[in-house]
């Protein structure tokens, strides 16, 4: 889907799920470096960017949630941008780049006095609110490790080690996404500022603190994940330990048993079997056995 938009002189062009012939025909009129075309393309699994003479490539990640299989998947925002000009293209439907393209839209723009418009402060916008969506995406995610420890705890689901595994591969993917745009939000603020002259300093700034935000809180939940794991395995461990210990006892305490009743059980003369009170004393044997080790292992239980 292709949409343009005219906002003072500005020229905003936005697309999804473009083709190769799409785009060449876009940014024919454009002088793109023939690399920064087939980037965007491609999947690129960094983010970058690349200041010319002429335009700025940055490509930059955001998660896109997969309901089906309940796992965050890469997104690839490409953006051209120059003093005049601002050109994104994106794999995924976005509801925050409509609702700001709509604003910028519904602009009356007469009086250009009244407006602070500039590709720089567009391209701010529409950072801001994926960065911002990304908070409410950090307190889902939080939730979601709650309700799994509580699962840990109360053992009162089956696919605590599913979930678990799933979140973990989230934040991995969520860490390997917004880790290295730290350092493409640093350079693009030094490039906005080269380039508008110092007055989007504070905007994209406010980027960097709220990325920095993110950064921290995901590694928060990959350390809060990573606890739970560890108390989950602790608690699965004891488990296991204390059936092996009733197996153990079980097994002591039937052993003898079959010993004593499997001797007495062969086809050979043996001591008593005459004996008219013979299986009464066999019996008796077998519970004084039982005693016996129940006697012992209960005394020595903590040493168990």
């Amino acid at each position: 889907m292709l949409r343009q938009l005219n906002i003072k002189n500005i020229l905003w062009i936005d697309w999804e799920n473009i083709s190769k012939d799409d785009l060449q025909s876009v940014v024919r009129h454009y002088n793109f470096h023939e690399l920064d075309i087939e980037a965007c393309l491609e999947e690129n699994q960094r983010a970058r960017i690349d200041y010319y003479e002429d335009y700025m490539f940055i490509t930059l990640h955001f998660p896109k949630y997969n309901t089906r299989t309940q796992i965050y998947e890469l997104n690839e925002f490409d953006i051209f941008l120059w003093k005049d000009y601002l050109i994104t293209f994106r794999n995924h439907h976005w509801n925050h780049i409509d609702t700001i393209y709509d604003q910028y839209g519904k602009l009356d723009i007469k009086d250009g006095s009244k407006f602070k418009i500039s590709s720089g402060y567009i391209l701010y916008e529409i950072v801001q609110a994926m960065l911002v969506k990304m908070f409410r995406v950090m307190e889902k995610l939080r939730a979601d490790i709650r309700k799994i420890e509580r699962d840990v705890f109360s053992a009162s689901s089956s696919l605590i080690v599913r979930d678990l595994m799933i979140k973990k591969r989230n934040i991995i993917m969520l860490k390997n996404m917004f880790k290295p745009q730290i350092p493409v939000l640093n350079q693009l603020e030094f490039n906005m500022n080269k380039l508008f002259a110092w007055k989007m300093e504070a905007y994209f700034e406010d980027l960097e603190d709220k990325l920095w935000k993110i950064v921290d809180e995901i590694n928060l939940l990959d350390e809060y994940v990573s606890s739970i794991e560890v108390s989950y395995k602790t608690m699965i461990d004891i488990k296991t330990n204390t059936v092996i210990k009733l197996l153990t006892l079980f097994s002591a305490f039937l052993l003898p048993l079959t010993l004593i009743t499997s001797f007495y059980g062969m086809n050979v003369k043996l001591p008593l079997q005459e004996h008219p009170y013979f299986v009464y004393i066999l019996l008796l044997l077998c519970a004084l056995v039982t005693v016996t080790i129940g006697y012992f292992f209960f005394k020595n239980n903590n040493k168990i």
